[in-house]
């Protein structure tokens, strides 16, 4: 393998969203598919309240030829894949630099706080300007209405997989994935998987 498969070795991305999401099963998907690659890929995951709505956060660090410690050191995240807005500023915060490359799913998923009034979501524009000022580059999609006609919105999640795929950020295709879910989901669910993916793909 060839250090130019990746930009940065280790190339370290942050998968984010909240419970429900799929925000696991996105970054399980993603690290088989690097790893089909001849890439080693560590993964940690800080599930915080997920059964009630809360913060999920996967780390992948990706290298060609050594294995790293779960834990992205703060500021060092070259992606964030954010399944839900609010908790791509809250990663970037942390872990983003000046050269951090972001894919957001612009879908938001109000708190309880929001709910019962006691707070605000900050609005389309906010979201999207705050987060630019954080990054190098940002990409804003609807993975989830798209999902939601496959009949599911928790395919977003696959949806966001093919948009990475579609930057070209990492060394991933359609042939890595299909092959992955072959592995995860049953045959009669793989019509859907894949043109979830495809759909991603295409939004990029």
């Amino acid at each position: 393998m060839k250090k130019s498969m990746l930009s940065d070795d280790p190339y370290n991305v942050v998968i984010t969203g909240v419970g429900g999401q799929g925000n696991v099963m996105a970054s399980r998907v993603l690290g088989n598919m690097l790893t089909q690659k001849g890439l080693q890929v560590t993964i940690g995951e800080t599930f915080g309240a997920s059964q009630r709505g809360g913060a999920v956060m996967s780390h992948l660090r990706i290298s060609v030829a050594s294995s790293w410690s779960p834990q992205i050191p703060k500021g060092r995240a070259h992606m964030v894949v954010a399944l839900e807005p609010i908790e791509a500023l809250r990663v970037l915060m942390d872990y983003g630099n000046p050269g951090t490359k972001v894919l957001c799913n612009m879908r938001p998923i109000h708190p309880i706080g929001v709910i019962s009034g006691e707070s605000s979501y900050p609005s389309e524009s906010e979201l999207k300007k705050s987060v630019r000022e954080l990054t190098e580059k940002a990409w804003f999609v609807d993975a989830t209405s798209p999902a939601i006609k496959l009949g599911n919105p928790v395919f977003g999640n696959i949806m966001m997989i093919g948009a990475l795929a579609g930057i070209s950020e990492l060394p991933m295709d359609r042939t890595d994935f299909k092959t992955v879910i072959s592995r995860i989901f049953p045959p009669d669910q793989m019509k859907t998987n894949l043109a979830a993916y495809d759909m991603g793909a295409q939004i990029i």
